[in-house]
């Protein structure tokens, strides 16, 4: 790698993505960056994910771009992160989806704002959700061009965390993970990078669409959830926050209570959808811990157990 241009480490984990690496190759052979590290792992691909990366060594080489290819059994998206971020070397990092694509100057206009910004550690650019039919639309459209504080907008989830869109200093990455050990869950692995690094640092924006979001049906993260699988993600998410947090530089008991409120939030979200009037009880006391509920939480809250009485009452007239 050349060090005279600051290196770029590109950390991708990979699941059976054969069918997409070609256009995510294809976009990191086309960036206008010219100092580029690819940490690729394949975390425990059944197709012909491996093939497919072998197929793009020689170009990479002759453009001058590292690649560091390592397999390991399937253990999720976040071990197979966590293992390449304990292998990049550049002094910037980001860490796109393998079945997502960077516009030719994704890479280069962030080095160049991160460059011109000494005092930013972290920027991030818009960019756009695009459906197989090709049709398109932008993944925000209410940033401001200023630096951020983006800490409670993403652990609240205001904002968005499309990895893609985000580069941080190897320094910042440092500093929140010393020993390079991100927890590791199956329910994600971009909180755990983005919540500690916006804790010490704002973050740029770039208001250009340099990231491309593929929306497909079979992409785990993107597919539509029964109430059942959207509280367990909860749970794993809410998992993610608070090991975050005990990383973040930021007042933690405060935030871990704000995460439980979360989490007792959603937990009655689930509990309305099950119809049980003890689950719904439970959970509605719980949140009430935490926040007075809204006027349509408790309006809905009282008509759950209206209809559960009602049910009760008829079942014992029969």
């Amino acid at each position: 790698m050349n060090r005279e241009i600051p290196p770029v480490s590109i950390v991708t984990p990979c699941y059976n993505g054969e069918k997409y690496l070609s256009r995510y190759f294809e976009s990191i052979l086309n960036q206008t960056y010219p100092n580029l590290e690819v940490v690729f792992i394949n975390d425990g691909s059944t197709d012909r994910t491996e093939e497919t990366v072998n197929q793009y060594r020689s170009r990479l080489a002759e453009k001058g771009i590292t690649l560091i290819y390592q397999y390991q059994p399937n253990a999720g998206q976040a071990a197979a992160l966590n293992r390449g971020l304990k292998l990049f070397t550049g002094e910037y990092l980001t860490w796109p989806d393998a079945d997502d694509e960077m516009t030719p100057d994704s890479i280069e206009k962030k080095v160049r704002y991160l460059e011109s910004h000494p005092e930013i550690s972290m920027v991030r650019s818009n960019g756009v959700f695009r459906k197989p039919s090709g049709e398109t639309r932008r993944i925000s459209e209410h940033e401001s061009s200023e630096p951020k504080d983006l800490f409670e907008d993403l652990l609240y989830v205001k904002t968005y965390g499309c990895d893609g869109c985000y580069m941080i200093r190897s320094k910042l990455f440092f500093e929140c993970y010393p020993d390079r050990d991100i927890f590791e869950s199956r329910t994600g692995q971009n909180w755990q990078v983005l919540l500690p690094a916006a804790s010490r640092t704002l973050c740029g924006y770039i208001d250009e669409d340099l990231y491309i979001v593929n929306e497909h049906d079979d992409s785990h993260s993107r597919s539509k959830r029964t109430p059942l699988q959207e509280w367990t993600y909860w749970k794993g998410f809410i998992e993610i926050l608070l090991h975050a947090v005990e990383v973040s530089d930021c007042d933690r008991e405060k935030y871990r209570k704000e995460i439980r409120r979360i989490e007792a939030e959603q937990h009655y979200y689930y509990a309305i959808t099950t119809n049980d009037p003890k689950l719904i009880s439970s959970s509605f006391k719980t949140m009430k811990k935490y926040r007075k509920p809204a006027v349509r939480e408790y309006l809905l809250f009282c008509k759950k157990m209206a209809d559960a009485a009602f049910r009760r009452n008829k079942n014992y007239e029969e």
